[in-house]
């Protein structure tokens, strides 16, 4: 088959994804190799930082804030116009900071999540951004408690606070490559409207969720591709106490919990039906066609904050034109979606869509070869281990597992610490290869907690010219525990 036939059988063409050279030359003399260019070298100018974050995102405002408040120079890379990451963008539902005491009668309750994590949520609760730590009354199995976020709040919460931190936050901007020599990254080269320019750096932490900076470096990594892509609407324009009555009506209130609404209290923010049984059959069958999950939480009166579409790509995400036709069809996906719910479910009768992620969300991407691989005994038995940076209590794949007695287990340092690098840190979704054990440490809360210890780490190793293997535990310890980190 010619290559050009190939194209056109998959579909790339359709969407312009694939061009012809001739296109960007005044003519084929022009083309010296028709299958690559040499970009001259030229000149770019430099600033020099102590840390270098890449990753606005669950983890990289978290660590940028820690590294900053160590007194290191921290720069924050993102690609959008905005921090917040999968937390403004997924889910929306920040739910794992307490370990799983409902599901354990007679187990202490107990915030395991605390330092910049809390702080950042303690101001977004007082500016009436949150619903506070609402219990669950249903569906507690999973989860002890459900905590929702505004996002366009919660965005803004972020900004101001990496600005008190002293962070300088680069937005808009790409990171277009990596510069090292042996085992250490000396610099990045950042791209944005203003042109290209290299920042030189004494430590680095990749938070970009798709591992740009670490795999750029050259660091080991796998692409499992092992979960489905999604991309989340918001609904306008919703009845929730009407949607309640329907699933209460058919014996199918699966999660439940009331907390802070639109600012009163006692209202419902969370709600959604754990099985099929909860709705019309015509309806189960065509959600399921498009990957609509239909647990929801909100912050406001008339409006449920996701309903969350998913797609199995065949490739990894990393693929820029899969994705780009996975972009596509999401969207086709979420205005199906919002129709059947307004065809049969009570209170969504005028729903229509009021947000949706800028860009699909993933759980994985690049799988980077770290110093220790967290397992998913560690998670079952909540192992805990000398060099733990924080502490954490939830699995995403509840209640079929749990964390053993519903307490926790730790996050070694090691797990944050790329394999045969001197000074790259990565935090987030990155980090543990087996899917079940990811299924615990990719979640939002964890990200924020592995974001305060990668970077303070970062500035500790910048501020006192060692590697990150030289780091001396106690230190890094001591650090977090005056970042009021909480351990057990």
């Amino acid at each position: 088959m010619r290559r050009r036939d190939f194209f056109q059988k998959s579909g790339f063409l359709t969407l312009g994804l694939i061009s012809s050279p001739k296109l960007f030359a005044s003519g084929q003399s022009d083309i010296i190799d028709p299958e690559f260019f040499e970009e001259q070298a030229k000149k770019l100018p430099v600033r020099h930082f102590d840390v270098v974050i890449a990753g606005a995102g669950t983890a990289g405002v978290i660590a940028a804030i820690a590294s900053a408040r160590q007194g290191a120079k921290t720069l924050l890379v993102e690609s959008k116009g905005y921090p917040g990451g999968t937390v403004v963008e997924g889910g929306t539902a920040i739910h794992s900071f307490y370990n799983l005491w409902k599901a354990f009668p007679g187990v202490e309750k107990r915030q395991l999540v605390k330092g910049i994590p809390a702080e950042m949520i303690e101001r977004l609760t007082a500016r009436r951004g949150t619903t506070g730590f609402a219990e669950m009354e249903r569906g507690f199995d999973y989860d002890s408690v459900c905590l929702a976020i505004d996002t366009e709040m919660f965005k803004l919460n972020a900004f101001e606070m990496l600005s008190e931190a002293g962070v300088n936050v680069c937005v808009n901007t790409f990171l277009a490559g990596v510069i090292k020599k042996d085992k250490q990254i000396r610099g990045v080269i950042l791209e944005s409207h203003a042109g290209r320019e290299v920042i030189y750096a004494k430590s680095f932490v990749d938070c970009t969720g798709y591992a740009d900076l670490a795999g750029k470096a050259g660091a080991k990594y796998t692409e499992p591709n092992d979960y489905a892509v999604v991309n989340s609407m918001g609904l306008g324009n919703v009845d929730i106490e009407a949607y309640y009555e329907f699933l209460k009506s058919r014996d199918a209130v699966g999660q439940l919990a009331h907390g802070m609404r639109s600012g009163k209290p006692g209202q419902i923010v969370r709600i959604g039906s754990e099985g099929a049984n909860g709705y019309p059959e015509a309806f189960t069958e065509e959600a399921k066609k498009i990957g609509m999950s239909t647990i929801s939480t909100t912050t406001y009166d008339n409006y449920l904050m996701f309903m969350k579409i998913s797609i199995k790509l065949p490739v990894s995400p990393t693929n820029r034109d899969a994705v780009a036709l996975a972009e596509l069809e999401l969207r086709k996906r979420m205005q199906k979606g919002v129709e059947l719910l307004r065809k049969h479910i009570p209170g969504f009768e005028k729903a229509f869509i009021a947000r949706t992620s800028p860009s699909l969300c993933i759980r994985r991407a690049r799988l980077i070869t770290c110093e220790y691989d967290i397992t998913h005994e560690n998670v079952l038995n909540g192992d805990h281990f000398p060099d733990d940076v924080f502490v954490y209590g939830f699995h995403d794949m509840a209640p079929k597992f749990k964390v053993k007695n519903g307490g926790s287990y730790g996050i070694p340092y090691r797990a944050l610490c790329v394999k045969d690098f001197d000074n790259l840190y990565v935090s987030g979704m990155m980090i543990t290869s087996d899917h079940n054990a990811h299924m615990s440490t990719r979640n939002t809360v964890s990200c924020m907690g592995q974001g305060q210890a990668s970077g303070t780490a970062a500035a500790l190793c910048a501020l006192n010219n060692y590697s990150s293997r030289q780091l001396p535990g106690s230190l890094l310890r001591d650090a977090l525990i005056k970042g009021k980190v909480y351990f057990e």
